[in-house]
């Protein structure tokens, strides 16, 4: 209880002084350690607990307490909210979701699910997926595949007001968590492989009307930039229009730079923090100015933004990976964080890209203070330069340099990334990172495609597999020093690690596998305390609370993803396979099969279904009382 009482006085602190500039019913919620208030655990995306009664000395106690199903099958990303004695949980396409009564467990208080146009579903790129709800001021907020916005009753689930925020027969649907500061709701775009220019918007949480709305690439107006105010590696960015200039002819309009995954924010900075996406077309040639690299960053693609949530304007940006050239989208969560450095405590924001590089940057002037590989078998780049922020590319590696209709052989990370949208954790206890992540490389052949609305717009072929020379499996648990720039300690999985992780004061950092067992672990160490196999594989992330002074750990299994789009959308089959090529390659299906389905993920992952199968089920599990 001592533990609680300083985190809870802590919290009140941070709340009252951020109070100002940021949500007060979110700051309240996320201030009670019994609740899980927000995707990501609170606004600085820390995914960590201070609740302590699971313990590295009784973890190996937990059982199940209850379960439900929420009666749909694809990917169960995201997890369950927690406020008071109601939990909210949510499914993927058609995107229900449910209001559990926590004092009778499973009991449906409500349920919610629109009517949703399923010619939606063939335009989500990776599953049909969704990153889960938000919980503000008495509304629930949604955003549903087919773009639709919506703000419901968090007593009854009545729809309030919902709004439309794209049209998905252009390619743009919705998989992201919408986030809460002040009177906004932020939601993002997807459709990243359709050709669609991504943005950030703001919504009035009242009323749904829009109030600002960012690009991603395009001139500086419609991306929000000042020139001679926005920062880029300590200075202003100076060069007007470079959302424009770095793009050839008018390709920055199919741009990409979508912004499907997961947003952070800091109250004292009044700074809202997300990444954009891959730069249109996979294939470089095409999106390259004079074909000349060093001219075509494609920007503001591939970029971590900070923006005043006030009025949309970019406060500074970094370019992770200019001309991307191997599908590295950098929409992963910015975590923010104050650790020590030489000797300071520094406020910083730290990016595991899936490129393969871990990032930490001061997170209100965007400085660049490391940039390091957190897996040692990345080859694309030697290292990033760290007076200009770029990557050194391995001309070897670079699909470019190679050109088009060329493979590319042995490309690590693969497109997958090294990490993909599921989200690290922090622990403000040892300083650490815990960090699930992917073990694969790939072979990427790009070739010419044209643009068609509504239509796909990738131009690579690829197949991905296991890291060659390496334990043989697809995936690691890591803890990382993001002072330092390395791994503390790491532990292989057989297939990619998927699932958001969690940290506590306990000691214990969860996860899951894509076979589908929570695993609990030391933080200290990494050493493995429990392991238990919920009913489909885990992509969703793990969540822990108190209920009449009990705390429970939660989980939503069911797999796919575009790790397990092969399972989820049936294309470990050659017809399925097939299909899908025929859908995504028109024109360009000659030699393709299993291997270089789903974006190439199911080659890699052909195995997975001797794990598991489809599923969409709660779990929560206890430590059950001594008796």
């Amino acid at each position: 209880m001592k533990v609680l009482s300083r985190w809870l006085l802590a919290s009140v602190a941070i709340f009252a002084a951020g109070s100002v500039s940021a949500n007060d019913s979110i700051l309240k919620n996320e201030a009670n350690p019994n609740n899980w208030a927000s995707q990501l655990g609170n606004y600085a995306g820390q995914r960590y607990s201070p609740l302590d009664q699971i313990t590295t000395n009784n973890v190996k106690n937990l059982q199940v307490a209850w379960s439900f199903s929420t009666g749909v099958l694809r990917g169960h990303e995201g997890g369950p909210i927690v406020v008071g004695d109601v939990m909210y949980i949510h499914t993927p396409f058609p995107n229900k979701v449910f209001a559990l009564d926590l004092n009778n467990p499973g009991r449906v208080i409500w349920k919610y699910e629109s009517v949703q146009d399923p010619t939606v579903i063939p335009v989500m790129c990776c599953d049909t997926v969704n990153r889960g709800v938000a919980v503000a001021d008495g509304r629930v907020f949604l955003a549903q595949a087919d773009n639709t916005l919506v703000a419901l009753d968090a007593k009854t689930g009545k729809e309030m007001w919902k709004v439309k925020n794209g049209d998905h027969t252009k390619g743009e649907t919705l998989t992201a968590a919408p986030l809460v500061v002040k009177d906004k709701v932020f939601v993002g775009i997807s459709g990243g492989e359709f050709g669609v220019r991504g943005h950030l918007t703001a919504y009035d949480t009242n009323s749904g009307k829009m109030v600002w709305r960012a690009f991603s690439t395009g001139p500086d107006a419609d991306v929000k930039i000042d020139p001679s105010k926005t920062m880029m590696m300590g200075k202003p960015i100076g060069q007007k229009d470079l959302g424009v200039s770095t793009w050839p002819g008018d390709e920055w309009k199919r741009g990409g730079g979508t912004t499907w995954g997961w947003y952070t924010y800091d109250p004292a900075l009044n700074l809202i923090y997300y990444g954009t996406g891959n730069p249109g077309t996979w294939n470089p040639t095409q999106r390259a100015v004079d074909k000349d690299r060093a001219k075509s960053d494609n920007k503001w693609s591939m970029t971590i933004f900070a923006r005043d949530p006030d009025t949309g304007e970019a406060k500074w940006v970094y370019q992770k990976t200019p001309f991307d050239e191997w599908d590295f989208d950098g929409v992963n969560e910015n975590i923010l964080a104050d650790i020590p450095m030489n000797g300071q405590q520094r406020k910083v924001l730290v990016n595991f890209d899936r490129n393969g590089f871990a990032y930490t940057l001061d997170r209100a002037t965007g400085e660049l203070l490391v940039a390091q590989k957190y897996d040692p078998t990345v080859n694309w780049a030697t290292d990033v330069d760290m007076k200009t922020g770029r990557p050194n590319v391995v001309d070897k590696y670079s699909t470019f340099a190679n050109g088009e209709d060329k493979n590319t052989a042995a490309v690590c990370p693969a497109a997958l990334g090294t990490k993909d949208q599921q989200p690290a954790s922090f622990s403000p206890d040892t300083g650490l990172f815990y960090v699930p992540t992917n073990h694969i490389c790939m072979d990427y052949e790009p070739f010419s495609v044209s643009y068609t609305a509504g239509q796909a717009y990738v131009g690579s072929t690829v197949s991905m597999y296991p890291t060659p020379n390496s334990h043989g499996g697809m995936g690691n648990f890591i803890a990382w020093d993001a002072a330092a720039g390395k791994i503390v300690w790491s532990r292989p999985e057989r297939f990619a690690v998927w699932s958001g992780a969690l940290s506590t004061k306990g000691g214990v950092a969860y996860y899951g596998t894509l076979e589908g067992y929570l695993v609990a672990v030391d933080m200290k160490d990494g050493k493995e305390l429990w392991r238990f196999k919920t009913p489909s594989g885990i992509i969703g992330n793990i969540n822990t609370y108190t209920h009449n002074g009990k705390q429970y750990v939660a989980v939503l299994s069911g797999v796919g993803g575009w790790a397990g789009i092969g399972l989820a959308a049936g294309l470990t089959q050659e017809a399925g396979a097939q299909a899908w090529h025929n859908a995504v390659h028109p024109g360009h299906t000659e030699g393709m099969g299993v291997a270089t389905a789903g974006l190439g993920a199911v080659g890699a992952h052909q195995s997975l279904g001797e794990y598991t199968q489809l599923g969409g089920v709660l779990t929560v599990f206890h430590v059950p009382d001594q008796k």
